[in-house]
């Protein structure tokens, strides 16, 4: 079945989607070892800073306040 299009101004545009071309791509270049060497230490400097910023963060993150509140008990027991 073939659908008749509504003409339009240029007439490339209309026959885009039926261009086939017969030119191939070159192939991709491998990468060479040390582009390999590098991307993974890329990878893992990321990696170790994304841990080292949690290892560093959680204790600021923890709900524990212990100390704050027996440092207000013991200035309150002193009559301060």
């Amino acid at each position: 079945m073939l659908r008749r299009r509504e003409p339009v101004p240029f007439a490339f545009l209309a026959e885009a989607d039926r261009f086939r071309s017969n030119v191939t791509p070159p192939p991709r270049e491998r990468a060479s070892a040390g582009e390999m060497a590098g991307r993974w230490l890329m990878g893992l400097t990321i990696v170790a800073g994304l841990v080292g910023s949690l290892v560093l963060g959680m204790p600021a993150l923890s709900q524990d306040q212990a100390p704050s509140q027996t440092q207000q008990q013991s200035q309150a027991s002193q009559g301060h």
